[in-house]
């Protein structure tokens, strides 16, 4: 049925949920996961009185971002090996993360998307989007969301 499992994660209580998930999935048929982080692109420089501000670097950006990355996608593969299903951690950076978790699983041949859903309704929603609900909309893949 399905052998390489994309479980989108950014951390949260929610999103553990969706990896437990994903791993007792991925123990029962035999599936290989790929656990999956996505940071926000670099911000666009702020421009003011004729000089260009940049609060960080790059370096130093990417540097933050892929520490942050890297205490997720650890905690993530710690309880995915310990059900000793075999994984693979990804992080990219991404202006639309809902289009790098496609890339993604397109890249690494996936046959589902694993990912948790805030369920958001409403103006909140509206204000601050859903990721899951664009993978949705522009999946060809079947996707499992967890609640």
């Amino acid at each position: 049925m399905y052998k390489n499992i994309l479980v989108a994660t950014d951390g949260s209580p929610l999103s553990e949920k969706a990896v437990a998930a994903a791993t007792a999935l991925g123990e029962a048929l035999g599936a290989k996961l790929f656990l999956f982080y996505a940071s926000p692109s670099y911000p666009m420089p702020a421009y003011a009185g004729g000089m260009v501000y940049e609060p960080i670097s790059k370096k130093e950006y990417a540097a933050f971002f892929t520490e942050q990355a890297e205490q997720v996608l650890t905690t993530a593969e710690e309880s995915i090996k310990k059900a000793n299903v075999p994984v693979e951690r990804m992080h990219v950076l991404a202006a639309t993360p809902w289009e790098a978790i496609l890339g993604a699983a397109k890249e690494k041949g996936c046959d589902l998307i694993v990912m948790a859903s805030h369920g958001r309704r409403g103006i909140s929603a509206l204000l601050l989007g859903s990721e899951t609900q664009k993978v949705l909309t522009h999946s060809d893949l079947p996707v499992l969301v967890i609640r």
